[in-house]
């Protein structure tokens, strides 16, 4: 097939359609620059969609001596949680303490205290937990997030669910995070400032040419169309492609390694009727969580596990899934049996390979690494954590900006997202308030549909009056204009997209209601004004 030239250059473009890619080309349009991203499959289709969904400190890293990592993350909790209140919230998570709890054997903290404290043989003592939940409560500084408090689990709420020999826990506080909205909602707010976003686009090869200038050659993965794009610099945000990309891609050498690392979650049925996480801690000095999910559901993990081979797709294997089930069933009075899997998911994490002897020792925090050689500047980016990523792109933009002129201002801390323009704590008002407009809509409908859209739920909804109104009912809630919003403006081409990653409604659907969307969606794509992204806010209110 011919390919396409565009005589067009653009200041930069992204390789990577996940939190960091998104991340990082939103905010460089938001600085006047132009800018294209490439993602081979949809968007967040990933490690982005596949993780524990919470922004969060990493209360663990304190463990490592990873202070830096910490306080940055704990102070964009709540950065993050005022620019985007519809997709993140505050949780508390209560951490069970018994004197057997134990250190992963690796950690700085867990070797400095087999010297000084020989006696504890590995465990954790109670005034180190709380030492390091002060540190958690004071080194990022907290305006809306609730501190610690002790609990005693002979009488609190909490306890009613684990066994009797956990009588005391402590309670903190992070925030949950809905991570393919949030990919999602980084690249429309990114093609609001003027850049293009192709998804289902693989990049073929990217080569420096004499000019001073990136050539990069795409594949339109649905139609075979091949591109050509010019730009001034070039990002590789690939996730766990990163050094697929620097190798087969852009053809080139280099010492940075990526280590891909397996993390596995369950989804079981509701094990419990409060609204607070768990945070468990196991005999193999590791940690898990278990989430309230999705109103009526359960979520567990995560695992950690080498993945040699980023061209297979992660899956929770049953050894995993049985895993999960065992530490868990440490904690609750009530056994976690496979029997109570739901649903299953896992993904791969593309950390920066530090040399740790164990994938739960290697660093979570981000490298970034510029060549810029032949005057075309390349910046290849290595791991990274979803709390981060705003930061992670400040810090991209800090590498890249000097090729550009006025492109050194920070601008997005406190920038709404769409949908998110409103306070931190408004969302059951502005949920009463939908039901009020729509009142069709029940609690779990108007609930649900302010978590996805925020303030743009009633312009999704339109001038419907009734439920019938909204086009097909696919079940679980999801009309056939829901859909239709997703396709036009989030990006979504097919059922998966749909209900396992805009939504998780493929939770609540059969197969054949997903099937009868799947082929709704091929008739709908056939009119170009289902499947064309708008080109900014306003139109979404228009």
């Amino acid at each position: 097939m011919p390919t396409a030239q565009d005589n067009t250059i653009v200041d930069l473009f992204v390789i990577g359609g996940g939190i960091n890619g998104c991340g990082i080309a939103r905010d460089a349009a938001g600085r006047g620059l132009s800018v294209e991203l490439a993602e081979m499959n949809d968007l967040a289709s990933a490690t982005s969609s596949a993780s524990t969904k919470l922004f969060h400190g990493g209360l663990r890293y304190l463990e490592y001596f990873e202070f830096r990592l910490v306080r940055e993350a704990l102070i964009e909790r709540e950065t993050l949680l005022r620019a985007m209140p519809h997709i993140s919230w505050p949780m508390r998570f209560v951490l069970p303490y018994h004197k057997d709890m134990r250190f992963e054997g690796e950690t700085p903290t867990s070797k400095l205290l087999n010297v000084v404290m020989p006696w504890m043989k590995g465990r954790r003592p109670a005034w180190l937990i709380r030492l390091g939940l002060f540190l958690y409560d004071h080194l990022g500084g907290r305006e809306v997030l609730p501190g610690t408090r002790s609990l005693d689990l002979h009488t609190d709420p909490a306890g009613r669910v684990l066994k009797d020999k956990f009588q005391r826990a402590f309670e903190y506080s992070d925030c949950w995070i809905e991570d393919s909205r949030l990919v999602i909602l980084n690249a429309r707010d990114a093609q609001a400032r003027g850049a293009t976003i192709r998804t289902r686009t693989r990049v073929v090869s990217a080569e420096r040419h004499e000019d001073g200038l990136w050539l990069i050659r795409t594949e339109d993965r649905t139609t075979g169309e091949m591109h050509e794009t010019r730009a001034r610099a070039l990002v590789n945000a690939g996730g766990p492609w990163v050094k697929d990309v620097i190798q087969n891609t852009l053809r080139q050498n280099s010492s940075e390694g990526v280590r891909l690392v397996r993390g596995s979650h369950i989804v079981t049925r509701k094990l419990y009727d409060h609204d607070k996480c768990y945070f468990f801690q196991g005999q193999d000095g590791r940690i898990i969580f278990a989430i309230p999910y999705e109103t009526d559901f359960t979520l567990i993990g995560t695992t950690d596990a080498e993945h040699s081979d980023v061209s297979a797709a992660p899956e929770c294997t049953p050894e995993e899934a049985e895993y999960l089930c065992r530490f868990a069933s440490e904690y609750f009075r009530t056994p976690v049996t496979p029997d109570d899997i739901v649903w299953s998911y896992s993904g791969v994490r593309p950390l920066y390979d530090d040399g740790a002897k164990s994938a739960t020792a290697a660093t979570r925090d981000y490298v970034l690494t510029l060549d810029d050689r032949g005057g075309a500047p390349l910046l290849n980016v290595f791991g990274g954590k979803i709390t981060t990523y705003r930061k992670l792109a400040e810090a991209a933009m800090a590498r890249i900006a000097p090729f550009f002129q006025g492109a050194d201002r920070d601008w997005t801390a406190g920038v709404a997202l769409p949908g998110g323009d409103f306070a931190v704590d408004g969302a059951e008002q502005l949920t009463a308030d939908l039901r009020r407009a729509y009142p069709f809509l029940d609690a779990y409908w108007a609930g649900r549909l302010i978590r996805a859209y925020g303030t743009e739920a009633a312009v999704m909804l339109g001038d419907a009056q009734a439920a019938e109104d909204l086009g097909p009912d696919f079940g679980a809630t999801l009309t056939g204009r829901e859909v239709r919003w997703m396709m036009q403006h989030e990006y979504a081409r097919s059922a998966e997209d749909v209900v396992w990653r805009r939504t998780r409604l493929g939770l609540r659907m059969s197969a054949e209601q997903i099937a009868a969307l799947e082929a709704w969606m091929g008739s709908a794509a056939r009119d170009d004004s289902a499947t064309t992204p708008a080109r900014d806010s306003a139109a979404l209110r228009a």
